[in-house]
Formats: C-alpha cells, structure tokens, sequence
C-alpha cells in the first residue's frame, strides 16, 4: 500500500467504511465547471493509483450487497470526504462520477451556464427528473436536486465524451434490500387504532436513516415502489405483532385487518399539503411520518398482505386516487376483473363512508382507472 496514502473512515448504516486516498488521487482544481477543468482532472487522476479506493468500494457493496441506489449513497459519502461538497461543488462531482464510472456504472457529464450536470444510464421508468438520450440509451440526471429552479433545458449543457471502458453498466433505482442500520440508531413510535371493538397498540421502531436513504430518490415505476422493503428493526417491531394480534382470524378478517391499520393508524395529508409536491414514501417512510396519502397507505398496505398472505393483488390507479384489490378465493362484495380473475376492493385510505372489504368509494365509481401494477405470488418449487 502507498505509504503517502490518506485513510478516511465513516459510519455508513451498518457498518463502518474504510478507505485509502493516495497522494496522486487528491487532485486540486477550480471550482469554475469547464470541459477543460473535467479533462484535466480525469486526466490528472487516471494517472494516480485510484484502484485502492475502487477496490475498497466493491468489496464494501459486495459485502453489504448494497443495490445500486445505496451504493450510490456510499460513493457520495465519500467523494464527500475528499472533497467536501460545501467547498468546491465541481470537484465533488467530478469524484462522484469518476468513482461511480471506474466501479462500472455508464455516468456521464455535461457542463454549460457554469453548472456541471451528471447522469447515468437507466432503463427504467423514472418520472420526475431529467434525462437525456444519447445513442438511444436514456441517462437520468443524479444531481438535479443540487439545481432545481436553476437547471436548464438538456440542449444548454454539452456532453463531454470522455470514454471509460468499465464504465459499461446500466444504473437500477430498484430498493430491494434495505441496509441492517445500526439498532441504536432507532428511536420508539408509539401507534394505535381500533379494530372490532378492540384497541392494538404498537411500539414501532423507527430510524432516521431511512428518510436520509430516500431524500433525493425519484418516482419509480409501481412495480419497484411497491416492492421496496422494511429494514430489519422496523419489520421486527411491527410484523410479529401483526400476527400475533391476527391468530384466530380467517383470511378476510385478516386482511380487514391490515386495511384498517393501514387506514386509520396513521394521519393523512396529501403530499402538497405535507411536501410542498408529490413524493411517494416507501413503506417504512409511511410507518415513520407523522402524515401520509394514499399512493403511501397503498405501498404500505401491499406489503404488509404481502408478507402475511402472500395473496394476488392490483392497484388501481384513479386521476386523483390510488387504490387497491385483492383476489380472495371467493371474491367479497364489488370486484374488479382482471386477467380473467376477480379482485375484491380494500381501501387502505380513509373515505367518507367506513368502507368494508368490497366496498369502494362513491365518487369513484363511474370513474375510469387504470391497473399500475398486477402481483401474482410465484409458485413454491
């Protein structure tokens, strides 16, 4: 190892993050964004020994088996310690991308109006952020929140082609893991609502890691949305209870159940009035935020049958309402056809009317919609 090296170490959720920056990788540049300041800097730093840092990169995702999007919140932490964001904001960037493109990821930069843009490629379907499509791929824009209002159109920033033969990779917004976060890093909410006659009460832990992991995360396609799980303390406080609190009761009442935790255990504000704009929350987010709306309750409601049940669902998506059914083996009350299968309606957001299971709101009914996502349990082997 390169005696002149600097050591970093940084607490990243679970565990702890150690790396070394040789002499020749901290690179001082102006902090003016140019094409000639990016070709310098890449230039300067492919001549240093940055494989030390690389290396200790993906033996630390690998170890963790961080998805893309978490991993992608370790390369800013620590582009972050080389070069503080506050500081120079093109040299972080520059180290956010460089990092991310010799670990594999196909991440571009554009730079124009002094303002450095950086995206990766993506496949999926994102909505609210920037993109741009070079050669028929689409690259999302990474650090649109750092701009907001003063972003531009895509054709004020010029592409800088710089190629970089690892950096083959498609990046994947999809949350299919969440990170085993330090216990002490989780405080206790307290939850309660009622159920036939019957109080149930929850002492939920909650992390506020969680909110930090999705600060910047975009609209995802349904399909990931609601696929997004609960780290391993919070499943823990809540899920068990669940059941226990559910022995003895068949399916439908079960799911009754579910629906009205879901429904009434929480506040609901809708997300203009609570963000200021649409924002999704993850199921876990849904369990930490004082408020929530329906897309959240839906996310949330789905998981929890999900994980208890494991039985077919859609959700319907209405212009101003997300919803949900579920396919019992007998359906109950109104349903939807699907596919040829009959889904019951169960509303995890509260209405006017208490609506049961097979029941849907009024001012819905004559209303087109539109199934966003079907889920069809896999067969066991």
């Amino acid at each position: 190892m390169n005696v002149s090296a600097q050591k970093y170490s940084f607490d990243f959720y679970g565990g702890t993050f150690n790396f070394d920056v040789p002499e020749g990788v901290s690179i001082a540049i102006s902090s003016d964004a140019s094409e000639s300041g990016v070709l310098n800097f890449y230039q300067k730093i492919s001549a240093g020994d940055y494989l030390q840092v690389i290396n200790q990169l993906k033996g630390y995702q690998k170890e963790h088996k961080l998805n893309d999007w978490i991993y992608y919140q370790l390369i800013r932490k620590t582009a972050e310690q080389i070069s503080p964001k506050a500081e120079n904001y093109f040299r972080y960037t520059l180290y956010k991308w460089f990092l991310l493109s010799k670990c594999g990821y196909d991440a571009r930069l554009a730079v124009g109006n002094n303002q450095v843009i950086f995206y990766v490629r993506n496949n999926e379907d994102i909505r609210d952020i920037p993109y741009f499509i070079i050669d028929d791929h689409k690259y999302t824009c990474l650090n649109y929140h750092d701009y907001g209002k003063l972003f531009k159109q895509a054709d004020s920033y010029k592409p800088i082609n710089i190629a970089i033969p690892e950096a083959k990779a498609a990046f994947s917004y999809k949350v299919t893991r969440m990170p085993d976060f330090k216990p002490e890093s989780y405080g206790e909410k307290d939850l309660a609502f009622n159920f036939k006659h019957n109080t149930y009460h929850f002492k939920l832990k909650v992390s506020d890691d969680v909110e930090t992991i999705f600060k910047n995360y975009p609209g995802v396609d349904f399909e990931s949305y609601f696929n997004i799980p609960l780290s391993r303390e919070t499943y823990s406080s809540l899920v068990p209870i669940l059941k226990e609190n559910m022995k003895g009761m068949d399916q439908k009442k079960g799911v009754d159940y579910l629906m009205r935790f879901t429904r009434y255990a929480f506040l609901y504000e809708n997300d203009d009035q609570n963000f200021g704009k649409e924002k999704r929350l993850s199921p876990e987010q849904t369990l930490g935020n004082t408020y929530s709306d329906c897309d959240d309750r839906a996310a949330l409601f789905f998981f929890l049958v999900k994980e208890i049940y494991n039985l077919p669902m859609v959700a319907l998506l209405y212009p101003t309402h997300l919803t949900m059914a579920v396919q019992f083996d007998k359906p109950i009350g109104d349903f939807i056809v699907y596919n040829g299968k009959k889904y019951s309606y169960c509303e995890p957001t509260p209405q006017k009317q208490d609506l049961k299971i097979g029941q849907l709101s009024s001012k819905l009914k004559n209303i087109k919609f539109e199934v966003v996502y079907a889920y069809e349990p896999k067969a066991k082997p």
